[in-house]
């Protein structure tokens, strides 16, 4: 193998970290700000892009940081490595509720496209690069624009799903059709595309948008209920325009009590 082979457990329902157990020399890579607790012995290393051209340079390296530059991520990732004797473990953390996902990139021909914020951390040697559309209306509607991740190796990578996670397995030439948020990735052999909803009342009153993105099998797709831009969406919808604590929302008054109480000001 050329990705290092690692031992995992996942712990917790709904806001989930996944603890990951290296061997003297073994190493992960994570996406910054994922990081949880680890045990005295391993080492912190901040790199260009995610490590696997590190042997080639200072090109390599300059070429896999602008691969995650492409992506909206950060230029840098993180590598722990037991730098120790005996078995050490580091923790990573998903960012908002929902399902850490493992993904073993030897059982998928070695290729896994996932959404651009999907990733968590992975072994160390996966290759994190980026997947351009092919097709113009996928990369203009497709809600994950032109730049998707690809998660490239033969090791264990983890990917993050918002509310519960759903792996629908395609038959040849069965087609699945997912609001364009909800994906979370799907493996090599999948086609995916988009398809216009259809209809005046459709288009104008649905409230699902637009567009449909459709998937094509054979190959399995990984589905998540609750895509981050939903949950965030929600939130600043319910939040005061003012920036001020709402007390009286749920109550009878509302905000009338908020104006009684002083926390509206004209």
């Amino acid at each position: 193998m050329n990705a290092h082979e690692i031992d995992y457990q996942i712990f917790g329902e709904e806001m989930q970290f996944v603890e990951i157990e290296l061997d003297p020399q073994e190493g992960v890579v994570a996406e910054s700000g994922s990081f949880m607790m680890m045990n005295d012995g391993v080492k912190m290393d901040t790199i260009f892009g995610d490590g696997s051209n590190q042997n080639e340079g200072i090109m390599g390296k300059l070429f896999s940081a602008g691969k995650r530059l492409l992506t909206g991520e950060s230029l840098f990732m993180t590598i722990f490595s037991n730098a120790g004797s005996g078995k050490k473990k580091v923790a990573f953390a998903a960012p908002y509720p929902g399902k850490i996902v493992p993904i073993d990139l030897s059982e998928v021909e070695g290729k896994f496209i996932c959404q651009k914020d999907a990733f968590l951390c992975a072994a160390k040697g996966v290759s994190v690069g980026i997947e351009f559309s092919k097709k113009l209306g996928r990369g203009l509607f497709g809600g994950e624009g032109f730049i998707m991740e690809k998660l490239e190796g033969d090791g264990l990578a983890f990917v993050h799903a918002g509310g519960t996670m759903h792996k629908k397995t395609l038959a040849p030439g069965e087609v699945l059709k997912v609001d364009t948020g909800c994906i979370v990735g799907f493996t090599k052999d999948v086609d995916y595309d988009i398809e216009f909803v259809g209809g005046i009342k459709n288009t104008i009153f649905g409230g699902e948008g637009l567009f449909f993105a459709t998937l094509k099998g054979p190959g399995n797709v990984y589905i998540q209920s609750l895509p981050f831009s939903r949950l965030a969406g929600r939130v600043l919808a319910l939040a005061p325009q003012t920036g001020n604590k709402r007390r009286g929302e749920g109550s009878i008054l509302g905000g009338i009590g908020d104006i009684l109480d002083g926390d509206n000001r004209i």
